[in-house]
């Protein structure tokens, strides 16, 4: 699949693309393998969006404008899908979850593909670059970098990504360190591919549970991270996914 074939819709003042898991895979891979065969892109910036990020953007202009500047924001949250059918002309198909993406990729193209892992702290980068690599015989990690660094080390980090060779890098720094990151860099960067990912990595390695699968049907599993770490979650789910709805209403009818 081809950027330029990507349909959008605006889904709480997020333009957002409406593909499922597979074709978000085929989009990162076309990506690579166009670079493989030399042609000249800017690496494809991927940002994702749940009811999290729509309430932030509505409340942070920057964050808004810094989401929408990524040339796919696909749908990590079911909120997300939900809420593009209800109130938006084109709905999206499916969620694609980056915790599942990461997992999507190696499965759903048989390419050998390299990856560069930042983020995290030090341990956990290693043990989920490790998990990876034995899981998947095409996940090749080329280098991981953890993420507790500040922004005068970004050159030497850059140096160290582009020297590796990799085709895909994922960031994950939480919003909005990595969307920043991103941002700013990506002019630097030799990289086909670069996909903001937030806490995957812990979920990788198993330090986060994932919801069972009736939850994540159901679009809870918000309530079920919530329940497993309420001090972290509980107060920014109660209060960010009702003004998370507002802001959709408000710009499907009144913006």
């Amino acid at each position: 699949m081809k950027l330029e074939e990507v349909v959008k819709t605006n889904v709480g003042g997020l333009i957002t693309a409406c593909i499922d898991r597979k074709q978000l895979v085929d989009l990162m891979v076309c990506r690579v393998l166009d670079t493989r065969a030399g042609d000249k892109h800017s690496p494809l910036v991927i940002f994702s969006s749940n009811g999290h990020s729509i309430s932030i953007a509505n409340s942070d202009a920057q964050m808004g404008r810094m989401l929408n500047e990524a040339d796919i924001l696909h749908a990590d949250g079911q909120s997300v899908v939900s809420f593009s059918r209800r109130f938006s002309d084109t709905p999206i198909p499916e969620r694609s979850a980056t915790t599942d993406t990461i997992h999507d990729v190696p499965l759903m193209s048989s390419e050998n593909i390299k990856h560069f892992l930042l983020g995290a702290n030090q341990a956990t980068i290693e043990k989920c670059g490790a998990i990876l690599s034995e899981k998947y015989s095409n996940f090749d990690v080329v280098g991981t970098q953890h993420g507790y660094f500040d922004e005068a080390d970004e050159d030497g980090i850059i140096a160290k990504i582009n020297a590796s060779g990799c085709e895909v890098l994922w960031v994950g720094l939480g919003k909005p360190k990595e969307q920043l990151f991103i941002l700013r860099n990506k002019s630097k960067l030799n990289v086909p591919v670069i996909i903001s990912c937030g806490g995957c990595y812990n979920f990788v390695t198993g330090d986060y549970k994932r919801a069972p699968e009736f939850f994540q049907k159901l679009g809870l599993e918000w309530l079920h991270r919530a329940m497993t770490e309420p001090k972290k979650l509980l107060w920014r789910y109660i209060t960010t996914n009702p003004h998370a709805v507002y802001c959709v209403i408000k710009h499907r009818y009144f913006v």
